[in-house]
């Protein structure tokens, strides 16, 4: 058990002073007044840690090489053939360094959990991998090999880990044959619900993790695959996350128009029992029909605003999705960014220039803008991975963040202004100290691992080149 005294917290009803956190076993037990004798002083304001709600994390490792222009017009399909390139190269032990060096990235940036929305899958060939599979590709045998990089990438960096094995079908609508850079994506259903199975199996071999599914698109599943799959994760967690990418791009929704005669949302809702625990990523191009359908299951937007304006996506609607009381959650997705800050900026700025309006995302309960899309999208996270998080609360985990109270002082001479100064007026990163499950795994901006992991990056981006 250990105790911390804090003078400044964000606390579930909001800021509080004098504070003492009691956490035991990774869990905050106790919130009292005052400052017990035996506490240890943190030193800057605490709170709660951010969840990212969508992650591939081998896209980290070929972020800005996208970025010249070729014949015709780029968009996120031009975008999908530099990665289907890139995989031709990539190993499991590849994708653990990858990742585990993106995993601590995310941790100084204030990110402590990830739902990583896993699907390369197979061998570079495109065969499955298994129990002949050699050490030199992976540390682990079967089909959850990629998987189990993912795992140990995320103990060894330190985060929370929601993983999210994704079933992938077909290359579009009317069930097209995949194409080659979407080989190492493929499996049926019954050997994607054991793909599942093993994943459940490894996450009781890890602390602070736990499994979901993701049905990558409509494009990509059919109704009797979805359902499959959902009936086989909800035996074996009912409470299991599901996630799918859903209406990211215009030319989605005119074939899913084409093809079923509905927008991908709507037959979603008519076709698919969604509820809390599913959440749309993306769900750029909406209706009111749509977000109102939404709102009524409780599911939850995923948005990724660097992401989605890096490929040329589009806006989501957030101001109506809000005024309907949607609940929303922020992730990196294809690591463009790598920093939350950054993600809420963002989605208030998107909103800001298509309305020439300004303080939009603020709420009638919290007037601040930056105080209000911390906290909702803290909470939109923790309900995308159902996992005890996104605020600081008796009973919930402690997974909290420290902010350089050198940097705060310049900025905000309060609370009540002080994380929209975080987000719309910081130059420098304002994470001092990050807190998992208990643990602290950030110290004064740094990592322990930090540097040897940035080194094994490094290299493996040299090799990737040749």
């Amino acid at each position: 058990m250990m105790k911390y005294y804090v003078e400044n917290i964000l606390l579930t009803d909001g800021w509080a002073t004098n504070k003492t956190l009691t956490i035991k076993e990774g869990i905050i037990t106790a919130i009292t007044t005052g400052k017990s004798n035996d506490a240890k002083v943190i030193s800057g304001t605490v709170i709660p840690g951010m969840i990212n709600c969508h992650s591939h994390a081998f896209q980290r490792a070929f972020a800005g090489f996208s970025e010249q222009c070729s014949e015709g017009q780029d968009s996120f399909w031009t975008w999908r053939k530099v990665m289907y390139k890139f995989l031709a190269k990539l190993t499991a032990i590849d994708a653990e360094v990858i990742a585990k060096h993106l995993y601590i990235e995310m941790l100084k940036m204030g990110y402590t959990r990830v739902a990583e929305f896993h699907y390369l899958h197979h061998n570079i060939d495109g065969s499955a991998y298994s129990a002949s599979t050699t050490s030199e590709e992976a540390n682990h045998k079967g089909l959850a090999t990629m998987a189990q990089a993912i795992f140990s990438a995320a103990k060894d960096a330190g985060i929370g880990l929601t993983m999210l094995p994704v079933l992938y079908q077909y290359a579009g609508f009317d069930q097209q044959s995949p194409n080659e850079g979407q080989k190492r994506f493929i499996n049926s259903t019954e050997q994607f619900n054991q793909l599942v199975s093993e994943c459940f199996e490894l996450s009781t071999q890890f602390t602070n993790t736990n499994v979901g599914i993701a049905p990558h698109s409509l494009r990509a599943v059919d109704k009797q695959s979805i359902e499959q799959a959902v009936t086989h994760v909800r035996a074996l967690d009912s409470n299991a996350p599901i996630h799918i990418h859903i209406s990211e791009q215009q030319q989605e929704v005119s074939d899913c128009l084409a093809h079923y005669g509905k927008r991908p949302v709507q037959w979603l809702l008519d076709n698919i029992s969604l509820d809390k625990h599913w959440c749309l990523i993306h769900a750029t191009h909406i209706n009111e029909q749509e977000q109102q359908g939404i709102v009524k299951s409780q599911a939850i937007a995923g948005i990724c605003p660097t992401t989605e304006a890096n490929l040329g996506d589009g806006i989501f609607p957030t101001t109506e999705f809000l005024a309907l009381k949607g609940t929303l959650a922020i992730g990196s997705d294809s690591h463009i960014s790598v920093n939350p800050i950054e993600e809420l900026r963002w989605l208030e700025y998107a909103q800001r220039l298509t309305k020439q309006q300004r303080a939009i995302l603020a709420s009638s309960d919290t007037a601040s803008v930056g105080q209000n899309l911390w906290q909702k999208a803290a909470l939109g996270g923790a309900q995308s991975t159902s996992s005890n998080t996104g605020s600081l609360a008796i009973g919930k985990q402690a997974d909290l963040l420290v902010l350089d109270e050198n940097q705060t002082r310049l900025y905000a001479n309060n609370s009540q202004h002080l994380l929209d100064s975080v987000i719309f007026a910081s130059r420098e990163n304002m994470i001092q100290d990050v807190m998992v499950n208990g643990h602290w795994v950030v110290r004064n901006g740094e990592h322990a691992q930090a540097q040897s992991s940035a080194d094994n990056f490094t290299r493996l981006l040299t090799k990737l080149s040749n």
